[in-house]
């Protein structure tokens, strides 16, 4: 690799970071320009995880510079989601069937149209007020009750060794899983949904890394360049988030999870 190499890597890192925390599915861009600078793809999966820690832990630093953290909410999920990290990390380490992508793209296009269909049942006259006051007009109320009083449904701590298995597997698009469960099996706010993303991907991406180093598929100067353009991208991406709102989130989910699907159903 050459100097420009490591300059569009920290581009791209940028760019897939932002969209990561703003709904998921930025390692889909930067993976086809690791492996377009014949990077092979088992090497790709699990150098990518060294940036999306970096990323991850940015942005819970920024979500809590603006008054956003329930970490012993965030660590249960996590500690659920990483027993099926290890097993998917240790399965992703064979990866090499471009079957996955065809999955991906399913997984999905169910996210979005299951997003679509359950937001509109939940609509209310008071759930709507709550998600106007989500941008920077209420942040200070928002900010104020970040720790969670609703009891937890077990259906989502079990899905969470489910998301927890894709994400050790190969982690492109696991941010769509998350926020399913989370927002809408758990039915919390979009903003405190990619708050706990944050949160549950950085714990279960420490494990995925160890496994993967295990390997021999990390490439440990390449990860860090990744990390500090997704570790910005992440830092912006939280920042957006909570100056933008549900409804920012929003629209950015539905294009990425429409644009991400058409890319994989046909590439």
């Amino acid at each position: 690799m050459v100097w420009w190499h490591y300059l569009l890597l920290a581009g791209v890192g940028c760019i897939a970071g932002i969209l990561n925390v703003l709904a998921g599915g930025g390692s889909l861009i930067l993976m086809p320009v690791m492996v377009f600078l014949d990077i092979p793809g088992a090497v790709t999966n699990g150098t990518v995880r060294i940036a999306i820690l970096g990323q991850n832990l940015t942005a819970i630093a920024g979500f809590k510079q603006k008054g956003f953290s329930d970490y012993r909410l965030s660590l249960t999920l996590a500690l659920c989601a990483l027993p099926g990290t290890v097993i998917g990390a240790f399965l992703g380490t064979k990866l090499s069937n471009a079957w996955f992508n065809r999955v991906l793209a399913i997984v999905m296009l169910g996210v979005l149209v299951t997003m679509i269909f359950g937001n509109r049942k939940k609509k209310k006259p008071k759930q709507n007020e709550e998600e106007n006051s989500t941008g920077s007009e209420g942040l200070e109320n928002l900010s104020e009750g970040t720790v969670s009083e609703k009891p937890v449904p077990v259906t989502a701590y079990l899905l969470m060794v489910l998301a927890g298995f894709y994400g050790g597997f190969i982690q492109a698009g696991v941010g769509f899983i998350l926020i399913a469960i989370i927002h809408n099996v758990m039915n919390i706010d979009l903003l405190r949904t990619n708050m706990h993303k944050v949160f549950i991907v950085a714990l279960y991406t420490v494990a995925a890394i160890g496994i993967f180093a295990w390997q021999g598929q990390v490439l440990w100067g390449t990860g860090l360049i990744l990390m500090i353009g997704m570790s910005v991208g992440g830092w912006i991406g939280s920042n957006l988030a909570v100056r933008k709102g549900d409804a920012f989130i929003r629209i950015v989910l539905y294009i990425a999870l429409v644009c991400m699907s058409i890319k994989l159903l046909f590439m």
